[in-house]
């Protein structure tokens, strides 16, 4: 972490980041195209409910980025012990949080699926599919926190294990339990849910095995207090406020395309999934900066921070160009290839241009707000996801969606995309101002810093 030069570490940490989040993005493209041979209902159902999980991804990432980030600053001081602790305390938090969700969302299952922004043709089709994921919700929220809590280590390509093995018997399962079975949507369901059992079981089994310097033994748990997990709480809300507020800009989204048809919300909930797979590969990148950037800044060597933050930026910047490029050229054919409907590949096809090109600034932010988090900077990161992620979308949507109707749902997300990136710039350059200019000495208290 300390010696190997920047940018092989970071590609080396990154790779299996990629890896697993490109295998999960093709299921979840997979998954939206098998569903669609069911008809446009069901194909917006998928992104009904994709709203929802995305509100246990941000429990998830919660608790796994905030105990992340802690405990790759803990191995930069080298207390194993502390980060054994913060592991500990965030899965069971995390876990804790996945039965709420799966208690409260299977109480209120129509309110929850008429929040979501279902229309009355597709909600069946999401009350059947949302069942399976509210059972699986402890072990997504806590796989999402396990996965995180492995990258942080350095030990990403164990998370990829996991998280492939998942998404591969997925793919696997859709068309024998829909198809062959004749389950349909609740094939989907059952598949998606089964999948993320195993998944689970495969990277718990990382941490039982010892392959991790942080250690999952519930036993210490009675050395862990509610400071510390507020510390991680703290530490991982610009997580939850990302992810919640794209939960909410997405039921907002269903909402606004609902009252011009399943069409609109089947092609709206297509174009994000396309979109977030290209942006994936950049944002592997990033996330291969997160362990880099939390363990040199808890070791004090703040120059190898500032190279690994430029190498992100350019290195994130060039892959989103190449993806953006792609997706403008042949933006039709590849809404058609998820559903054949002339209406949702019209609709798609200039919300997917518009959303590719604005998706050119994003690198920017991600590397500053992804450096805000891993080096515990609570509240810069905090005010940049939620900038990013929804205070300028909301306004955006509600007040294009009133001038200009279907076409500025369209516009909403990509103009707030162009605003919000920017204001990022002076989070970084205040970051790098305060970062001290010399490393610290090995043998000099961490948290002596100006900057800590």
């Amino acid at each position: 972490m300390i010696r190997t030069p920047v940018s092989r570490l970071i590609l080396t940490l990154s790779v299996p980041t990629i890896i697993s989040m490109l295998v999960t993005n093709i299921y979840n493209l997979a998954d939206t195209a098998f569903v669609g041979q069911l008809g446009t209902s069901a194909s917006g159902a998928v992104g009904i409910v994709f709203g929802f999980m995305a509100v246990i991804q941000a429990f998830g990432f919660m608790f796994g980025q905030g105990s992340g980030s802690n405990i790759a600053r803990l191995l930069g001081r080298r207390d194993s012990a502390g980060a054994s602790h913060h592991a500990v305390l965030g899965f069971t938090a995390s876990f804790t949080c996945g039965v709420i969700i799966l208690i409260v969302g299977a109480v209120n299952l129509d309110a929850v699926v008429t929040a979501l922004g279902s229309t009355p043709t597709i909600a069946p089709y999401a009350k059947t599919y949302i069942t399976f994921i509210l059972i699986s919700a402890p072990f997504m929220t806590s796989s999402f926190t396990m996965n995180n809590i492995l990258r942080y280590e350095g030990r990403a390509a164990f998370g990829m294990i996991g998280l492939m093995t998942g998404a591969v018997l997925n793919m696997a399962c859709d068309p024998l339990f829909m198809f062959v079975f004749g389950m349909g949507i609740a094939g989907a369901g059952l598949s998606t849910a089964l999948s993320q059992l195993i998944s689970w079981g495969i990277l718990l089994s990382m941490f039982l095995r010892g392959k991790t310097e942080s250690k999952l033994n519930l036993r210490s748990l009675k050395e862990c207090d509610l400071p510390m997990l507020g510390n991680i709480i703290a530490t991982g809300f610009p997580s939850l406020l990302r992810q919640g507020l794209t939960s909410i800009t997405t039921m907002m989204l269903n909402s606004c395309c609902a009252v011009y048809g399943d069409a609109a919300v089947a092609a709206m909930s297509i174009v994000s999934r396309i979109a977030f797979f290209t942006f994936s590969i950049a944002l592997g990148i990033g996330q291969g900066f997160q362990p880099v950037s939390g363990f040199n800044y808890g070791a004090g060597k703040y120059s190898r921070l500032k190279k690994a933050f430029r190498f992100t930026l350019i290195a994130a910047e060039c892959i989103t160009f190449v993806g953006s490029a792609v997706l403008i050229i042949f933006a039709g054919p590849l809404i058609g290839i998820f559903r054949d409907d002339p209406a949702v590949i019209e609709i798609g096809t200039r919300a997917l241009r518009l959303q590719a090109a604005a998706q050119l600034l994003l690198p920017l932010g991600m590397a500053v707000e992804v450096m805000f988090q891993s080096t515990g900077k609570r509240l810069g990161a905090s005010l940049l996801s939620s900038l990013r992620s929804g205070v300028l979308f909301i306004p955006a949507l509600l007040i294009l969606s009133d001038i200009r109707g279907l076409a500025g749902i369209q516009e909403a997300q990509p103009l707030s995309l162009l605003i919000s990136v920017p204001l990022s710039i002076p989070f970084g350059i205040m970051f790098f101002r305060r970062l001290p200019v010399e490393d610290r000495p090995d043998n000099k208290p961490a948290g002596t810093d100006r900057a800590t």
